[in-house]
């Protein structure tokens, strides 16, 4: 798990979004019950770097308009948590995993506004919430921004948007010492990954590494599907 957060870390810090289409899939298939606290006590401090290492280009404005939405998304996904079986949210994470990967495959380009970034925001708030993984509609919007720009922004609404998710999801009872712990002993790895990505972010082909990112996810869901399809039929 340490080289999974590791290696997710520094494709995060390199490319600006990854660590839950990484995470996520592979603790759905080994500790489905760390989710989604794990990945979003994870992802917080990654994200607080990632802005302060860039907020130079920061984008204020859109970042502005994906917190409403995140904000509001937010308590969809606590709501979704709440009321569905351990093996439901499986089949969601699944499910979630590979339509995320390929609508950032197949999404056209477009210039966005402010509906589309509330709408990312909104989206994201759900789906980070529900299962850890909410990079997908903003790196859609920022996907033809300047790396430094996406990174930065992503980083920010993220971190913002977590503290609001963690916040809510402890409220709801979901978050426990026993998960912070478990997050707590992946924070080295992930500090390792994050300062690697310090030296790579300028050298790496984005287009590569964001292959390698979606074709892991698409594998990781349908994993997770016929893992949890088949213990369903057990």
């Amino acid at each position: 798990m340490s080289l999974v957060v590791l290696v997710a870390a520094f494709v995060q810090g390199s490319v600006g979004v990854g660590f839950g289409l990484i995470v996520a899939p592979v603790i759905g298939l080994l500790a489905p019950q760390w989710l989604p606290v794990t990945v979003l006590i994870l992802m917080l401090p990654l994200n607080a770097y990632v802005c302060w290492r860039e907020h130079p280009e920061l984008d204020r404005g859109g970042a502005t308009w994906v917190t409403a939405g995140r904000v509001i998304g937010a308590f969809g996904g606590v709501w979704i948590i709440t009321r569905i079986s351990a093996h439901d949210l499986s089949l969601l994470i699944g499910v979630a995993t590979i339509l995320a990967a390929l609508a950032t495959i197949y999404a056209p380009a477009f210039t966005p506004g402010r509906k589309a970034f509330m709408t990312a925001g909104l989206i994201t708030g759900v789906t980070e919430t529900a299962t850890g993984i909410g990079g997908p509609p903003l790196a859609l919007v920022y996907q033809y921004h300047p790396g430094p720009a996406l990174r930065s922004t992503i980083a920010l609404c993220f971190a913002v948007g977590e503290v609001i998710s963690l916040g809510l999801l402890s409220a709801s009872g979901r978050v426990t010492a026993h998960l912070a712990l478990q997050a707590i002993t992946l924070i080295p790895a992930m500090v390792v990954g994050v300062m690697a990505s310090r030296f790579a972010r300028h050298r790496l082909d984005d287009r590569v590494m964001r292959s390698c990112v979606l074709g892991f996810a698409l594998i990781s869901g349908v994993l997770i599907l016929i893992q949890t399809l088949f213990s369903g039929s057990m």
